[in-house]
């Protein structure tokens, strides 16, 4: 990531520099608020440092400014201050400022708040890149509804019992319950690469079709697994490449397209394979009426241990109410059924 230090003391300036550079951060600099500007202009930094005494232009307005301007993405901007009174903290909150480092500070303490600005800064990218891509998949299929809410909020209930009953704990925690519930909306984003002839079809798949149907799981991976390369870091998009490939998996290794069986399939995607089937259970689609909620539950109670991980299933029994609750408020327009 590209930060902007912006200060008149070129001491300062340096040691800021040096700083962020052992962190790993690609650093430009800049000595007044209007040099700043300028080159924010020319070049995108997603994170300014400004002190706040300078000549020219100083922190404060440069914080105006940056706000006033309409830019790309948010800029996250940390004020470097002597003022540590609360008529200052509100005048540079209400410029724009993200966050106070009050002179003098320690190095780990720059540090510590630019990585709570970057967490910030991640959120926005992530949610803006996992909502185009969910609908834009979404839109090749008129059928699928509020298919997308429902999924990810049965998601989110089911992981969240899991964890209220300490299952998975090597892996599962409240990070994990935000992930899945924003990642899940991804699961179908390789039907983008599927023709209309078989995505469209108003009827029953051919095998063939059906065998090509299955291939989107493959094309999902593989467009995140694009992404992944240029942020090998992101774990919303290593959960989303996982969900994608693994959420028609069967626990017995029956399912497609890598025949993975028991805890070789990712957690994520076995948790979303349950609320995807649910739902699709529960959906009036061409070839099927919707089922009521008690025949869906049977079902997938049945197939505990060979569709379905045992586990998430106990923990699926548990919260059943609420999925019929969720199933509730994300109604599809043409629905015939109310549980």
């Amino acid at each position: 990531m590209k930060i902007l230090i912006v200060d008149d003391d070129e001491m300062a300036l340096s040691m800021l520099e040096n700083v962020l550079q052992e962190a790993g951060y690609n650093v430009l600099l800049a000595q007044n608020g209007k040099e700043a500007l300028e080159i924010l202009r020319r070049d995108q930094c997603r994170m300014v440092i400004s002190d706040w005494e300078m000549p020219e232009m100083n922190g404060l307005e440069l914080c105006k400014t940056i706000r006033d301007n309409d830019t790309a993405g948010y800029t996250y901007i940390i004020l470097l201050t002597s003022h540590n009174d609360e008529e200052a903290v509100v005048a540079g909150m209400t410029a724009g400022a993200d966050d106070f480092i009050v002179k003098p500070f320690k190095p780990s303490e720059l540090t510590v708040r630019i990585r709570a600005g970057e967490r910030v800064l991640n959120l926005e990218t992530r949610d803006i890149a996992i909502l185009a891509m969910a609908k834009l998949a979404e839109s090749r299929d008129p059928e699928t509804g509020a298919h997308l809410e429902r999924v990810q909020n049965y998601c989110r209930v089911l992981a969240r019992q899991l964890y209220e009953m300490g299952k998975f704990s090597d892996e599962l925690n409240p990070e994990f319950i935000r992930l899945i519930y924003s990642t899940s909306p991804l699961h179908d984003i390789g039907k983008v690469g599927i023709p209309d002839t078989v995505l469209l079809k108003p009827g029953r798949l051919s095998d063939r079709e059906f065998e090509i149907m299955k291939t989107h799981t493959q094309l999902g991976a593989r467009t995140l697994e694009a992404a992944l390369d240029k942020f090998p870091h992101a774990r919303f998009l290593q959960m989303a490449r996982d969900i994608a490939l693994s959420h028609h998996e069967w626990y017995n290794g029956h399912g497609y397209p890598k025949k993975l069986a028991g805890n070789n399939i990712p957690l994520s995607g076995r948790i979303v394979t349950i609320a995807d089937v649910y739902d699709a259970l529960t959906s009036k689609r061409v070839y099927k009426d919707a089922f009521d909620h008690e025949v869906a539950r049977a079902i997938i109670m049945e197939e505990s241990g060979t569709h379905f991980d045992p586990v998430i299933i106990e923990a699926f029994d548990l919260v059943i109410d609420q999925f019929v609750s969720i199933r509730n408020q994300y109604q599809d327009a043409e629905a015939e059924i109310v549980f």
